[in-house]
């Protein structure tokens, strides 16, 4: 059977966008789900971070099982995962459980979003078609991310926040139907060895998973504690030990290798700030704008699409100025504009109208962000040899994800903490909420300035037409 190259492009960005809408859908429906299901300040971040820290921590292992086992293989795994996951999700009735679904979700992620980028790969022949397809799933992916806040706050008013997870099950089902019709199975490696390292993958989740819960626990329990220290000293331990796995493995998730380039070491760190940015301001906000402002979900979507729009805006222009004016000057730009606007985003109040106090915060952060992504990108995989550049993409893609974990654990504990220390001083509840969100927006604002001092490090490049439309489809 002939299967139309670009009815299969359908399929697959359809598969993409539902994965990147569940990471800002869920954003809006926050509150409702802390009041709903008696979640505590702390644990809240853990309804984003469960998905986030699993979804990059066994990305490059969904990469390695596309390549053994087939990519329509796994990315029907991971659909179905996905899909039932979510379902779970909705119906949960307590944090625990919640919790415990985002992370398996967070699982099926990984393994569909590599092996769809794989069937693209295989789909489409190099060059001209190929760059279109990678353009369109890009920007499908970025649609998905803009559409999320207002989808989410549409369905947590009108229905429930259940139906952020919900939605995604008929679109996983009719997506299932459709694969064997439209996406034709390859398989690659047949008969070579088949090793996964999934003790890599399994050591290096475990270890952040363990940093990151022993941050969070530092806000109630004090960084002295015994529960505290137990976490990061184990959390680190594990860390050690996934890079030792990957030292000896003949065939490692992470070839240490690749961090002997400079490009890669630099643009995978600044990736890795500009996720922890852009998570931490997405979260704060999210609830800022509903326990503060007292919005709707739907009024909070909404209240987000200028920095959406801004984002889309922003990543035609950095594709256009990296070519005129090099990647180092785009990035630097970019993560100088994320710095601003962070800074006027943490100058909001209880009072202030949301034109004046948030909208150009919020417009400049989302040039700045996607101005970091895009030529960060490009840098990345630029000194790596041409077969590895798959594996230097991945390992920066699962950097992002990671920094973005890392940096919201931080940024809400030190946020609950002054908002804590507020309430403790007899400030109103309000204004202990403003009080933290400030804080927790001022320490996001200090990531940005370290991607500023990070990106003088970074090689200028003058990238080709071809690297633009990947390093857009991946940002």
């Amino acid at each position: 059977m002939r299967r139309s190259p670009w009815a299969t492009l359908a399929v697959l960005a359809l598969a993409q966008f539902i994965v990147v809408l569940d990471v800002t859908i869920v954003n809006v429906a926050l509150p409702h789900i802390q009041a709903d299901l008696n979640f505590s300040a702390d644990s809240l971040q853990w309804v984003i971070n469960a998905y986030t820290l699993l979804f990059g921590g066994f990305l490059l292992l969904g990469g390695r099982m596309s390549d053994l086992l087939g990519p329509r293989r796994v990315f029907i795994a991971g659909l179905l995962l996905f899909g039932a996951t979510s379902l779970v999700a909705g119906l949960s009735n307590s944090p625990e459980f919640l919790i415990g679904a985002r992370a398996v979700q967070g699982l099926g992620g990984a393994l569909l979003s590599p092996a769809a980028l794989a069937i693209l790969t295989v789909t489409f022949a190099h060059g001209r078609e190929r760059n279109i397809a990678m353009g369109v799933w890009g920007g499908l992916a970025g649609l998905g991310g803009t559409l999320g806040v207002v989808a989410g706050g549409v369905l947590v008013d009108s229905l429930s926040w259940q139906w952020v997870f919900f939605v995604n099950v008929p679109i996983v089902l009719a997506l299932v139907a459709l694969i064997p019709v439209f996406v034709r199975d390859t398989r690659h490696n047949e008969g070579r060895d088949r090793t996964f390292d999934t003790a890599g993958a399994v050591l290096g989740t475990a270890g952040l998973l363990s940093v990151v819960y022993g941050v969070v626990r530092s806000e109630p329990k004090g960084w002295g504690s015994g529960e505290v220290l137990t976490f990061l000293i184990g959390g680190v331990a594990l860390l050690i030990a996934f890079v030792l796995v990957e030292a000896r493995s003949k065939a490692p998730l992470v070839p240490l290798r690749l961090f002997r380039s400079r490009a890669l070491s630099v643009s995978g760190a600044s990736l890795a700030l500009n996720g922890a940015g852009f998570l931490s301001m997405f979260f704060l906000t999210a609830i800022y704008l509903q326990q503060v402002r007292g919005d709707s979900a739907l009024q909070a979507g909404v209240h987000f699409l200028p920095m959406g729009g801004a984002a889309i805006v922003g990543a035609i222009l950095a594709s256009q100025l990296v070519q005129k004016v090099g990647t180092r000057t785009v990035q630097l730009s970019g993560a100088a504009l994320s710095v601003v606007g962070l800074l006027l985003l943490s100058q909001a109040d209880a009072v202030g109208s949301y034109t004046s106090q948030l909208l150009p915060g919020l417009i400049i952060f989302g040039f700045g962000i996607i101005g970091v992504g895009v030529p960060g990108q490009i840098t990345a995989v630029s000194e790596v040899e041409h077969h590895e550049a798959g594996a230097a993409s991945g390992v920066v893609n699962a950097m992002y994800q990671v920094g973005g974990a890392l940096g919201l654990a931080i940024v809400t504990t030190l946020s609950i903490s002054r908002t804590t220390d507020a309430l403790t001083h007899g400030v109103a509840q309000q204004q202990a909420l403003v009080e933290g969100f400030q804080r927790g927006l001022l320490v996001a604002a200090a990531f940005a300035v370290a991607n500023v001092v990070l990106t003088l490090a970074s090689p200028q490049l003058q990238p080709t037409a071809e690297q633009l439309t990947e390093a857009a489809a991946a940002a």
